[in-house]
């Protein structure tokens, strides 16, 4: 198929998708695609930097850098990284398990510091630094094509490294380091036979990831190779909404808070990458439930200083500035998006940045506060993975924090977690996700981590079925892993609700399981699960996961951590007495262990409900 050919197909599948959208079917995102080799050729911009930066922003920066506190505290922190990178050794191909990725990713990180210094200063000793960390990477044999990922976040680093020091490396250098974008990675990407690149058309983030690379790397080659530097860019076009779709229709991102950063640092860098090229986004920016994720993203930060970090996410913050959200302030000029302080910490305990934060400074500098909108008190996503958040206002001291969800344990990175909860109060996590796994560390074991069937490594795992989260069991059995569990109703106002229909993840073991979360007041959570029973409904296990050191007492309990008590009532069967499972050690070998974890359990057995329907209420409050 010809790449004119391939145009006029695409084009045909948006008017379909319009037509679709028109005749009241689902409504997907379809981004603006004019790229050919001749729009390219006439549109991309001719002079160096074009990836990120311009010659009119460069010097916008370097200007305000100057004057503007936060700049100049962050380009400090630049500089005293990039000082870090002259005392270590070159990079090599080092391959751990199945992964290149720490490699592609210090690359990316170092060309961030490196680069962005010379852009500012244009010096000697950053240029010739930046000449031998491209040498040695466009040295290796191949940058791990099997793991993609390790790839584009690879080509990223070389074609910023490429660009950014605007034809002053050595003419071989040059001529190697976009003779390797090419063969490393664009070429790897198109098939004999017009095979697809399936991973372009994904609905993760390695869309975003792989996306993002390709684009840094096509731009880098335009000029000598236009046409496959075209055809890369058109295919991203028409795959990103894919990706960007399941950021709809809210902004929950169904990875969860530290995956957003992942992809979305990957999006808006695209997004700049286009602006500074073209002109133009192409549409990136509009796709519905894109910039609403920086809400989702901002109140997924806990009073704690812990992520709600459902998924396969990361537990703790991160105590310096996040560079995506420095994107959405720019664009938004909310500065609730920009995190000052965050960006104005002592340069001496900033210590490593991220490999986006040279990327970054653009935003940075030009952001302009023209308003500041705080986050609401109660918030709800819908989508791939259902969330709903409640959260004290910031004059509030109990700092009450609810995360809730919903969801399909077989999405990216999902686990059986459908009804669990994460709960703070007072500074408190007192329900909480075990988070993330090493994924190497199981790999190494030959643990096969990402099959999502039914009977999958994946759900032996305490963190990633359903005993291992504070939701409900029904006859001791795992939930079913395709199954969906939607949000099905959300208020607002002082005392906001979320409801969940969990029915579906119990199969025929129960008819009816909806959880309604509510807050009662600031100090207080109601839990109430309305359950209608069918014949094989045996058992009912309500659920939550602590670390707290736990009383049992005459209908519930008393939790104790860090000199703070809170209370848990069984308001609807205080007859039944809570039990305590430890899960420290965690029941596998491979399992994340973490000190003191325990479940609390409260364990209905059917026969005992006369009606086969009844309703668990359990309340959490302050002691």
């Amino acid at each position: 198929m010809t790449f004119r050919k391939s145009v006029h197909i695409s084009i045909a599948i948006v008017t379909l998708i319009i037509f679709s959208v028109v005749h009241g079917q689902e409504k997907k995102p379809v981004l603006e695609n004019p790229m050919s080799t001749a729009y390219l050729q006439k549109k991309i911009k001719k002079s160096l930097p074009r990836i990120v930066y311009t010659e009119k922003s460069v010097k916008k920066i370097r200007n305000k850098i100057k004057k503007d506190v936060v700049l100049k505290n962050m380009y400090a922190a630049i500089k005293l990284n990039a000082d870090s990178i002259y005392k270590t050794p070159l990079l090599e191909r080092v391959i751990e398990g199945r992964r290149m990725l720490d490699v592609s990713r210090e690359f990316l990180y170092r060309i961030n510091m490196l680069g962005f210094v010379y852009l500012m200063e244009e010096d000697e000793k950053s240029l010739t630094r930046i000449n031998k960390e491209l040498l040695a990477v466009c040295n290796f044999k191949n940058w791990n094509p099997s793991h993609f990922l390790d790839v584009s976040e690879m080509a990223l680093g070389v074609a910023i490294a490429i660009d950014w020091t605007q034809g002053n490396l050595p003419e071989s250098t040059i001529k190697l380091a976009k003779a390797s974008l090419l063969e490393k990675a664009i070429q790897n990407t198109w098939r004999e036979n017009n095979k697809i690149w399936k991973i372009a058309y994904g609905h993760t983030n390695w869309n975003q990831v792989c996306s993002g690379g390709l684009i840094a790397a096509s731009i880098a080659i335009a000029n000598e190779n236009p046409e496959i530097a075209a055809k890369t860019i058109h295919r991203a076009l028409d795959g990103l909404p894919n990706a960007l779709d399941t950021y709809g229709p809210d902004g929950a991102y169904p990875e969860g808070a530290t995956y957003w950063d992942y992809a979305t640092a990957y999006s808006v860098t695209t997004n700049s990458m286009f602006e500074s090229a073209f002109g133009t986004d192409f549409g990136t920016n509009s796709v519905s439930g894109f910039k609403e994720s920086a809400t989702f993203r901002l109140l997924s930060e806990c009073p704690s200083g812990m992520y709600f970090n459902f998924s396969d996410c990361e537990a703790m913050q991160n105590a310096n500035g996040n560079a995506c959200l420095a994107w959405f302030a720019m664009k938004s000029g909310n500065e609730a998006f920009f995190k000052r302080k965050s960006f104005l910490r002592p340069v001496e305990e900033i210590h490593k940045l991220s490999r986006f934060d040279g990327i970054a400074m653009l935003w940075l500098g030009q952001y302009k506060k023209r308003f500041f909108k705080d986050m609401p008190e109660a918030w709800k996503g819908d989508g791939k993975n259902p969330i709903a958040i409640f959260k004290s206002n910031k004059e509030d001291d109990h700092q009450f924090y609810l995360g809730c969800k919903g969801g399909r344990a077989s999405i990216s990175h999902g686990n059986m977690d459908a009804g669990s909860f994460v709960f703070e109060l007072n500074g408190i996590r007192w329900s909480l996700d075990l988070g993330q796994q090493g994924y190497h560390e199981l790999e190494k074991e030959g643990f096969n981590l990402w099959t999502n069937a039914q009977d999958g490594d994946r759900w032996t795992l305490l963190s990633k079925n359903n005993y291992g989260h504070s939701t409900l069991t029904i006859n001791n059995e795992l939930f079913l892993n395709n199954a969906f569990s939607p949000l099905i109703d959300y208020k607002e106002g002082l005392t906001p609700e979320a409801s969940f229909d969990l029915s579906s993840v119990f199969g025929k073991n129960i008819k009816k399981a909806h959880r309604r979360f509510l807050k009662e007041s600031a100090t207080s959570l109601l839990i109430e699960d309305d359950l209608e029973f069918s014949d094989k409904t045996k058992l009912i296990t309500w659920q939550m996961i602590t670390t707290a050191d736990v009383e049992i007492i005459e209908g519930g309990a008393i939790l104790s951590k860090e000199g703070q008590k809170l209370r848990l009532e069984n308001i609807s069967h205080p007859e039944i007495m809570v039990s305590i499972t430890s899960l420290s050690p965690a029941p596998l070998k491979l399992d994340k262990q973490i000190k003191n974890l325990k479940r609390i359990e409260i364990q209905i057995p059917a026969w005992i409900i006369d009606s086969r329907k009844t309703t668990i209420q359990v309340r959490l409050s302050e002691f």
